[in-house]
């Protein structure tokens, strides 16, 4: 006789997507009618300047203009949006009285419309919203466009915004921040640069790893981050080499967003936490910094995760042991960096003496510490910088 067997009970937790996803090449002309049933009639438009100059915001503008809404251009912030960018947006939207945000760019436009909700909806500074659920009242319905493949932020609650004073980023998220729809539009990525696609596509792929082990992973958030691996690991490669076809690039595009989705629902880990001291103290861009990170955390992880890690090389056709597979996906990811054309180690970012007690110690401060499937202590992150050297 077969005993059927026991149902194993799922652990406790929740899943929401507040974000609607429309995909497809030509749906930023979609932007309009979509500002439209979200009943928007005046809408600030945040693009950073790269941006602008590629003729992208311009075409958002006018389909905008075209559904009668009314529209304002935020463009004056940098890369790393700062505290100061987003209160001067702030300013300019008050201004203009928005009923409708819209973030169109990379991460750091769609971190920096983010921010200016925040303040614009509840006062105060960004400071204010450091953490998750922080927001004070409602916040405006936002719109998300990203035109690169990586930082997810259209898909997450969460605005990365740095601290002037400090130079760290400060992470300030609350479910009311989350872009209500994200148009994924994937002919907007073909003017990144072959460099910008290796950054930010390497920095999905980290999100894709990192959430997929993160001690607060759910079963929800693993099917994201597990498809948003299979995706990137796919297509990623050719992508960075120039060889991507469209659909390999909207492949990586719709990964990039569900590894946000990810993140949203389980943290990242230890990579994140000592990519963002390399970033504030030596200006390392921050796809490079998680990058070269990555490999050593997943090794030093290996002890911990292993069998989820062989989870992800068998994606990859590699067939691995629990045991092996921290080094063997490591050895993989190092790969992929160096053939990406982004830098395996600080020496080669310029940084030849670090403080590798000082990047140790704003490591350990940083939120996604804690979610590292093995605990980290900051003996541990220096460790780990030092082997990056």
């Amino acid at each position: 006789m077969i005993r059927p067997m026991a149902a194993l009970a799922l652990p406790p937790f929740e899943f929401r997507a507040p974000t609607r996803l429309v995909v497809g090449a030509g749906t930023l002309a979609q932007i309009g009618a979509l500002a439209r049933e979200l009943a928007g009639t005046r809408a600030l438009v945040v693009s950073d300047p790269g941006i602008v100059a590629a003729g992208h915001a311009a075409a958002g503008l006018a389909s905008l203009d075209e559904a009668g809404i009314a529209t304002s251009l935020y463009s004056s912030f940098t890369e790393n949006p700062s505290a100061a960018d987003v209160a001067a947006g702030a300013a300019e939207a008050r201004i203009f009285r928005p009923d409708l945000i819209v973030g169109l760019g990379g991460g750091s436009s769609m971190d920096c419309a983010k921010g200016i909700n925040f303040l614009l909806s509840c006062g105060g500074r960004m400071r204010d919203y450091k953490g998750r659920g922080t927001a004070t009242g409602p916040m405006l319905p936002s719109i998300a466009v990203p035109t690169t493949a990586g930082t997810g932020s259209e898909t997450q609650s969460f605005a990365l915004i740095t601290d002037d004073e400090t130079g760290m980023k400060m992470a300030c998220g609350d479910p009311r921040a989350t872009f209500r729809v994200a148009i994924l539009d994937v002919n907007l990525t073909l003017t990144q640069p072959s460099r910008l696609a290796a950054l930010t596509g390497i920095d999905a792929l980290a999100h894709a790893v990192e959430s997929h082990v993160s001690t607060a992973a759910t079963p929800a958030s693993r099917t994201f981050s597990r498809e948003a691996w299979r995706l990137l690991a796919s297509h990623l490669p050719d992508v960075v080499l120039g060889r991507g076809t469209i659909a390999m690039r909207s492949e990586v595009q719709y990964a990039a967003a569900l590894a946000g989705l990810a993140i949203e629902h389980s943290m990242l880990g230890a990579a994140h936490s000592l990519a963002n001291p390399l970033t504030a103290a030596h200006g390392i861009v921050h796809g490079q910094a998680v990058g070269m990170m990555l490999p050593h955390v997943v090794r030093f992880n290996g002890p911990a995760c292993g069998a989820s890690y062989a989870d992800l090389l068998a994606d990859l056709g590699i067939a691995s042991s629990a045991g092996e597979a921290g080094d063997r996906l490591a050895d993989w990811l190092s790969v992929l960096l160096v053939s990406s054309g982004l830098v395996p180690s600080l020496a080669g970012c310029g940084v030849t003496t670090p403080d590798v007690a000082a990047l140790a110690a704003d490591a350990a401060a940083q939120w996604t510490a804690a979610y590292n499937p093995r605990p980290v202590s900051t003996t541990d992150l220096a460790t780990l910088y030092a082997a990056a050297r």
